[in-house]
């Protein structure tokens, strides 16, 4: 794949246009928080029947689960598990990227409220839990009518997610108590449903840092649960984050992901690894949306704006600066047709390599942004013109999803270990 395809393109256009009538018309109000982001994203998802082909997906894959449950459960053989995909948008991974590319280069808030509520929530339950589970909290979330938010970061963990992680569980009796607090979390101050990570603290002493990480759903309102107010932050205004508090929060083994503390798969690290790389691989869709909308911009600067009698455009340190644009948008845009072009050969990016699109676009979207900020002058540093917003966004990816700092070191492990 080197360009996007004519089904593409129609999309693309289709988007552009509910872009401008539906958010930049927007853009203050969502920028303030006086607009929340999701009536936007569900009219999105309405707009373009999104929601409808979530729902379906959802529906016929949980109807498959259940004829295979049913089947064993009768004493048939059980049937060898075939790959799948773990989004319920597996199959539709272009349009996603059309979807997530057009959004980020406006409002990219829209685009993280979104991503960690379907790309996050919605699939780390489809991955651990049980049918009853997925029936009970996933067409939900994939359709947006309610939202989601994945806990983990807490305030002394940063990158070191698990060994860092404070807030735990303990058993009693049938049920778990949950203590502690998660922050920087996306969604977190609205979220109908979050997905938490929590260690168990079963009484065995021991190090505090290999103990066992379980994976919980909880619902809002639940007692002992609160759910902060929305941060201020640098960037991504019309994206929410907040904190979690749990104050012995009484969690049945039926919120449980898997509903065992045994989990084929390995306990909640191995469900959160396979989280971040998704979660990476979003970040460039998103860094190529940031690198488009600030190179259009640009060049339409270059080529209206006159000094000296001439167009900016004509001065060698102004091409300079969008000739290095380009280079950015070519090499981000490979990064992300190869990553389609790998999932449709069932063929998906490592962690380590997830991790090196992660840090070599967030870099080049946060050095366009702010190159795109230096070339505007000081029409640049003001609100009404948008690329101010793009650099603020910008440089939210260098932390998003991981430091850049802690990149280096995926990449290299993954590096050493071949």
């Amino acid at each position: 794949m080197f360009e996007w395809s004519e089904t593409d393109v129609m999309i693309r256009d289709a988007v552009r246009g509910f872009i401008d009538k539906e958010i930049r018309p927007n853009l203050d109000a969502l920028d303030s928080g006086e607009l929340p982001p999701y009536p936007v994203i569900r009219k999105l998802f309405r707009e373009f029947g999104i929601d409808v082909m979530g729902g379906e997906a959802v529906q016929k894959m949980l109807a498959k689960q259940e004829a295979r449950e049913a089947a064993v459960a009768a004493g048939e053989p059980k049937p060898e598990k075939k790959a799948s995909g773990s989004s319920p948008f597996a199959g539709q991974e272009s349009l996603m990227a059309v979807l997530i590319g057009e959004l980020s280069g406006v409002c990219m808030g829209l685009v993280t409220a979104m991503g960690v509520s379907i790309g996050l929530g919605a699939t780390t339950i489809m991955s651990r839990g049980t049918l009853a589970q997925k029936q009970r909290w996933l067409e939900d979330i994939v359709t947006m009518r309610k939202v989601a938010s994945w806990a983990i970061t807490e305030p002394d963990s940063g990158s070191d997610a698990f060994g860092g992680m404070k807030t735990y569980v303990k058993r009693d009796g049938e049920d778990y108590l949950l203590n502690g607090q998660k922050t920087f979390i996306t969604n977190g101050p609205f979220a109908d449903v979050m997905i938490v990570y929590a260690k168990l603290d079963d009484g065995a002493g021991g190090d505090k840092r290999e103990r066992k990480v379980l994976t919980f759903v909880l619902d809002k309102g639940m007692p002992g649960l609160t759910q902060g107010k929305p941060f201020k932050k640098m960037g991504l205004h019309s994206s929410p984050t907040g904190e979690l508090f749990f104050d012995n929060v009484r969690v049945g083994r039926d919120r449980l992901l898997g509903e065992t503390e045994e989990h084929k798969g390995g306990d909640g690290r191995d469900s959160a690894r396979s989280s971040f790389t998704a979660e990476r691989i979003g970040v460039a869709f998103m860094a190529l949306g940031i690198i488009n909308e600030c190179h259009r911009l640009c060049l339409e600067y270059a080529k209206s704006r006159k000094l000296w009698g001439q167009e900016i455009g004509r001065f060698q340190l102004v091409q300079l600066k969008l000739a290095k644009m380009e280079i950015a948008r070519i090499n981000v845009q490979n990064m992300v047709f190869n990553t389609l072009e790998r999932g449709r050969a069932g063929k998906p990016p490592t962690l380590a390599e997830a991790s090196a699109m992660k840090l070599y676009a967030s870099e080049a979207a946060t050095e366009v942004a702010m190159e795109a900020v230096q070339l505007f002058g000081g029409n640049g540093y003001m609100t009404e013109y948008h690329v101010e917003q793009l650099a603020r966004d910008a440089k939210s990816l260098m932390i998003y999803a991981g430091s850049n700092e802690i990149q280096v070191t995926h990449i290299a492990k993954g590096l050493l270990a071949q």
